[in-house]
């Protein structure tokens, strides 16, 4: 049995990929490479170059593959250009699912595990976020997202297959053995942002918004290290392949960090200081999203080995500087 792990070549996909393989599972790639990087991957893993909404691809994808499970990463992850380009958004992350989820119910797919977000929720009332609070996102990402959910639930429904929706809080952080990391080289995500400043590779780090409703005025966010994320669906693939039921769940430690205590953290942790640019918020951005985080403790077994901000933000500059090494080359 074979795992086809969609977006396997980019940042939380081959961090999948590499808890497989420490596991002693095997798993095929399904990349187009816009975003993701074929020497991310170990060279002993198959890739197939190409579209999650070409069905003939797919589907002889998984046959010649014997897959019996799809771990869907393949997606456009950022808020801001979500609202610039919704369309983009509902293409690439609901209407290209759609077609998928269509392929693997033909081609005989037993188990889904799904990449969801905490988006879903929009600006919560609750904080921490149970799973069963109202779903209601603020931005194109989320509700392209949202339906995706909402698709897989009633796919599942009507052909039979399980499925495991894993909503991200904010994914942090690099394999702690150096094989895999963040590596876009324009990505939004702050840590990385911030740690690129610290080692000189841009001028300076812009914090959007500094007047939410939070203790310093910046937003807050619960941060989750990839290898512990890609852990949970490795763990949600287990449940399912052993018979468990279809399950929606957060992914995330249930603590949260603002924007200006992250900074803070990259500035002692580097031991370097850069320049802090504040500038209005951006649209989309709720003020304060953390996991409600029980379920996925106590239904899945899972447990996290890298909940330190320090530990997180050390791996990531460990990897800025193996990318910047790997790039002079």
């Amino acid at each position: 049995m074979s795992v086809l792990v969609t977006g396997g070549a980019g940042y939380i996909g081959s961090h999948m990929v590499l808890a497989l393989q420490d596991a002693g599972q095997s798993a095929v790639v399904l990349d187009d490479l816009s975003t993701g990087f074929d020497w991310l991957l170990p060279p002993e893993v198959k890739l197939v170059l190409g579209d999650v909404a070409d069905a003939a691809l797919v589907g002889q994808a998984i046959r010649e593959n014997g897959c019996d499970a799809l771990a869907h990463f393949a997606a456009r992850i950022v808020v801001p250009d979500s609202v610039a380009d919704p369309l983009g958004y509902y293409l690439a992350n609901t209407v290209k699912t759609r077609a998928l989820i269509e392929t693997a119910v033909k081609a005989g797919v037993k188990h889904v595990i799904f990449s969801s977000t905490a988006a879903v929720y929009g600006e919560p009332a609750t904080v921490p976020v149970p799973e069963d609070l109202e779903t209601s996102p603020i931005n194109p990402y989320g509700r392209s997202k949202l339906m995706s959910e909402w698709m897989i639930e009633d796919a599942a429904r009507a052909h039979g297959f399980t499925y495991v929706i894993l909503r991200y809080f904010n994914v942090a952080g690099a394999d702690p053995r150096g094989r895999s990391g963040q590596s876009t080289p324009n990505a939004t995500h702050l840590i990385k942002v911030a740690t690129q400043a610290a080692l000189g590779q841009r001028s300076h780090l812009e914090v959007f918004g500094t007047d939410y409703p939070t203790p310093d005025g910046s937003c807050l966010r619960d941060y989750i290290q990839v290898s512990d994320l890609a852990e949970a669906h490795r763990v949600a693939l287990d449940h399912l392949r052993s018979g468990g039921e279809s399950l929606t769940l957060n992914c995330g430690y249930g603590r949260g960090y603002s924007v200006l205590e992250v900074v803070d953290v990259v500035k002692r942790v580097s031991g370097r200081d850069f320049e802090v640019r504040l500038s209005p918020r951006r649209a989309g951005d709720p003020a304060r999203i953390v996991a409600g985080a029980d379920r996925i403790r106590t239904r899945l077994g899972w447990t996290p080995r890298h909940d330190d901000l320090e530990g997180i933000v050390r791996q990531a500059l460990d990897w800025e500087a193996a990318l910047a090494r790997r790039n002079r080359h």
